[in-house]
C-alpha cells in the first residue's frame, strides 16, 4: 500500500522565545517547551519572506503506536540533506521542511514510495 503524504496548504515560520514559557497569543499552530526556551510553530502571514517552511502531513493510517511511522518520511529528507522540524499529534505528524526544499523534499519522497497530494 502507498503511504499518502498530504501538503499542508498553509505557510509555517518556528520561533524561539527564550524567555517564554507561554505565547501572549492563541495564533500557535504548536508549542514545545524545553529547558532553552520555547518554540512556537505559527502560520506565516502570506508577505513572510523569512525562513519559511512547508508541511507535508501523514501517517495517520499507520496508527498511533507504529515505530516506523515517523522515519519512514523524515529518513529520505535526511538522506538528501533537508532539514526538517516535527510536530506529532496522536495520529499523524506534520514534518515541516524549509520552503525552498519544497521540490527536492516531494521528489525524495516520491522515490520512497510516497503518494504526495496538493
Amino acid at each position: 500500500m502507498t503511504e499518502r503524504l498530504h501538503v499542508v496548504p498553509s505557510r509555517f515560520v518556528v520561533e524561539h522565545m527564550a524567555q517564554s514559557t507561554f505565547p501572549e497569543d492563541d495564533e500557535w499552530i504548536a508549542l514545545v517547551r524545553a529547558p532553552e526556551g520555547l518554540t512556537v510553530v505559527r502560520e506565516a502571514p502570506p508577505w513572510e519572506e523569512g525562513e519559511v517552511w512547508i508541511g507535508f502531513y501523514g501517517g495517520a493510517e499507520r496508527g498511533p503506536r507504529r515505530p516506523d511511522t515517523l522515519t519512514a518520511v523524515a529518513n529520505p529528507l535526511a538522506e538528501q540533506g533537508i532539514p526538517v522540524f516535527v510536530a506529532s499529534t496522536y495520529h499523524a505528524d506534520l514534518v515541516l521542511v524549509p520552503e525552498s526544499s519544497r521540490s527536492d523534499a516531494a521528489e525524495a519522497l516520491r522515490a520512497n514510495g510516497f503518494d504526495i497530494r496538493p
